[in-house]
């Protein structure tokens, strides 16, 4: 009897500490799994029985099954490449255009409890408010400020998506295609712009050279010798060339001084 009741008492203790050493193990296994470990660039909100609780900062934290849970949202700056959209300006001009807007996650809680998706939320409003304010606009005025009207969009968006938790960095417009009949009467107007400028820099240049001109004259005229050293001048340049054949313009004053020695000798033989 004794025998058996020892037997008894090493069997119960036997089983006590199997049963201790599995719960140890089961609550290893449970703390192991328990420990979540969020980076330096995300924070976790934390949530028990479904309900938000708080955010966590990076570090290992302790998320216990079934009871708590917790999401991670990313902190880095994001890139999002807004596709191609067909716009109309406010002069009727249709044209194509894209963008990439920056934008990054101010509040966790807000980015994850707000809305389904923000990242398709923001792509999606960018495109409808890119639409609206390229209609706001003309065609001159989105080609000539695309800074203007990239900071438009910008803070169209970040006013709406402030509600979210995302700040709008910056927005960037990459490409402004134009249909193929537009670009050719920009074409045509570039061309004819420039023809114009040249026409008036040519005018511009002969009315300076005939100041010039004129003013030459003049001084020619008032100058004693002026236009006999001009002619000289002009005479040894042309005599360089050997083929060169030159028509000497007698002066005036030698013509006149000519008719009056013929004159006289004329008198003279009379007598």
């Amino acid at each position: 009897m004794d025998e058996f009741s020892l037997d008894i008492g090493q069997v119960f203790w036997s089983l006590i500490n199997d049963f201790m050493f599995l719960l140890l193990f089961v609550v290893i296994v449970i703390i192991l799994r328990s420990i979540r470990q969020v980076d330096q660039y995300e924070r976790g909100v934390k949530f028990m029985f479904g309900r938000y609780t708080t955010t966590l900062s990076p570090g290992w934290h302790i998320i216990l099954p079934i009871i708590q849970g917790m999401k991670k949202i990313d902190m880095r700056i994001k890139a999002v490449d807004v596709p191609d959209q067909e716009a109309i300006t406010k002069d009727n001009v249709s044209a194509k255009l894209n963008a990439v807007i920056y934008y990054k996650i101010d509040s966790a809680e807000k980015a994850l409890l707000e809305v389904e998706n923000f990242y398709n939320a923001v792509s999606q409003l960018a495109q409808t408010t890119m639409r609206n304010v390229v209609g706001e606009v003309t065609l001159d005025e989105l080609l000539s400020q695309r800074e203007n009207v990239s900071a438009r969009i910008k803070q169209i968006v970040d006013e709406k998506t402030a509600a979210w938790g995302v700040d709008v960095q910056s927005v960037e417009l990459k490409d402004i295609n134009l249909p193929e009949s537009m670009k050719r009467t920009m074409a045509k107007q570039a061309e004819a712009e420039r023809e114009k400028r040249a026409t008036i820099i040519n005018s511009e240049g002969e009315v300076l050279a005939a100041e010039n001109l004129s003013k030459a004259a003049t001084m020619m005229a008032t100058t004693p010798g002026a236009l006999h050293l001009r002619t000289l001048n002009s005479i040894n340049d042309i005599s360089s060339d050997e083929s060169n054949t030159i028509v000497f313009a007698v002066p005036v004053e030698v013509l006149r001084a000519i008719d009056g020695i013929k004159n006289y000798l004329e008198q003279q033989t009379k007598k």
